[in-house]
Order: structure tokens, then sequence, then C-alpha cells
């Protein structure tokens, strides 16, 4: 039996350089190309210190999961080095704890503002999440187009956890593997910024460890944040609705994310009103 996998910033640290190092070709990082052929992908060690301009005993220390804490400097040159993207740059300073932190707990209510306006963007599918996935509010078109939530216990009203576990709505999205894979990858984004979350630390370790297509994800280390996109939902009533999808986060309230989907098209939208007028 294998041991149960837990998260932590630590080794999550080293597997994410690891791994954004050997991504790269010297050819990327402007490096010649060496004769000798490379038994293991990516840049080496050496090559990414020097780039960084830290010592390669501190790289290797850093990709061993030794319980350093990198500056702000340090941080920085590693994310050139690596030639991260905006969304990586930003998970490589939650990791090392470079970036403010909210001192809040999470909200496990809706706003009372933000509550009354998911109720007044009907007929729009909307709903309210917290930085979890965790389902604050939403209209009855969305419960329409995905699950009535009133009939969830309160631990499955969880975006991430219906998306994987929930056996009706698991099935709902047609190209399910990109959707999966978009949501841990800006699920790992929201962890880094909460890596003392427990109550989040638990739903993750929960997936990794019963969900096999979540634990492969996860082990891909994907990080972007998903602030708008599209979706097709094969409703068992309504058949195929194409959504577009926006994000939204609230100034006075940035741990909250408002979601709204809109019909891509005329036969969505006529699928959409035969199903909310049901």
């Amino acid at each position: 039996m294998n041991p149960t996998r837990t998260v932590n910033p630590t080794r999550e640290l080293a597997a994410f350089l690891r791994t954004r190092r050997e991504r790269l070709n010297p050819h990327d990082v402007g490096l010649p190309a060496r004769r000798q052929a490379r038994r293991t992908p990516g840049l080496r060690r050496e090559e990414v210190a020097e780039l960084a301009g830290i010592s390669i005993d501190y790289l290797v220390r850093l990709e061993q999961a030794r319980p350093l804490r990198p500056s702000a400097d340090v941080v920085e040159a590693l994310a050139r080095a690596l030639r991260l993207a905006p969304d990586e740059r930003t998970y490589l300073y939650d990791l090392t704890k470079q970036r403010p932190r909210a001192t809040a707990k999470p909200p496990t209510t809706a706003a009372p503002s933000l509550a009354r306006l998911v109720a007044d963007l009907s007929p729009l599918p909307a709903m309210l999440t917290n930085h979890r996935y965790d389902l604050l509010a939403w209209n009855p078109e969305m419960a329409r187009l995905l699950i009535d939530f009133d009939t969830l216990p309160p631990q499955q009203r969880n975006a991430m956890w219906l998306c994987l576990i929930h056996p009706e709505v698991r099935e709902y999205y047609v190209d399910r593997e990109r959707v999966v894979r978009e949501g841990i990858a800006h699920l790992r984004a929201a962890w880094a910024a909460h890596t003392d979350d427990q109550v989040l630390n638990e739903l993750i370790t929960q997936c990794i460890n019963h969900n096999e297509q979540f634990a492969r994800l996860w082990d891909q280390r994907d990080v972007k944040i998903n602030g708008r996109g599209h979706k097709v939902i094969r409703h068992p009533d309504a058949g195929e609705i194409a959504v577009d999808f926006e994000v939204l986060v609230p100034l006075q309230d940035p741990d909250q994310r408002l979601l709204i989907f809109r019909p891509a098209d005329d036969d969505s939208q006529a699928a959409m009103d035969r199903l909310c007028t049901r």
C-alpha cells in the first residue's frame, strides 16, 4: 500500500524549481549547445545557478527541499533564469513567502452584497466561491445547469470536488481533461498563496490520494490563473450547452471569486432557456 501523500511548500518549491529547470534547453536561455550528450533533460544546475547569479550549492539545497528561505532578490533571479511565465513567477513568490499574505480567515459565507449580485445576474448562471472553490452563493440558473447545490451536504459544496468526484457532475464536461487540468493549475496558484490553510491542504491531500486524475495532473505542477474561458457541458436534460465564462474578483473581498457563465451561441442559449423554464 502506498503511503499517504501530503502537500508541503518546501517540497513543492524543490519540485517546481527542478521541473522548470528540466523543461528548458540551452538555446532557450542563450547558452551554446554542448558537444557532450546530456544524460538528463533541460539545463544543468550549474547553468541555472550561473544565470541566476547564485551558488550551485544553494540551488542544490533548494532542489533537495532543505528548509531555506530565499530572499526576494534570489526569487526574482530564479524567476528570470527559469523564464517563468507571470503566473508561475507569482507562484514562486508565494511558495517562498515573499508576497504579503492576508491575515483574515478565508470566508465561508458570501458577503451579503455579493450574494445579492449573484441573484441579480439572472438569467445568466452565476456563483460565488472562495479560493478553495467552496461554493458560497449561486443563482437558480447555475443550479439548473449543474446540480441543485441545496441537496448536497455542506462539505460537498466545492466546485473541485464536484468536478472530480460527484458521479453525475464529473461527467458533464465534454472536454473534462482540459477542464480539470485548468482547474488544478488555478488551484495550485491559490494554494501557494494560502499554504497555511489547513482545510485547503486537507482537500488537496484527499484529492491526491483518492483521485488518480487529480494526482497525475497535480504532479505536473502547471500554474495558471484562468480568468476567462470556454466550456461545453453535456446536460442530461438539455443536451450540449457551450458557455463562455468570466471570473471576477471583488476589490473589497479579494478572497471571493464571482463566476459568470454566458451561452456561447444561439443553440446553447435556446437550450439554456428550455432548461430554466422547466
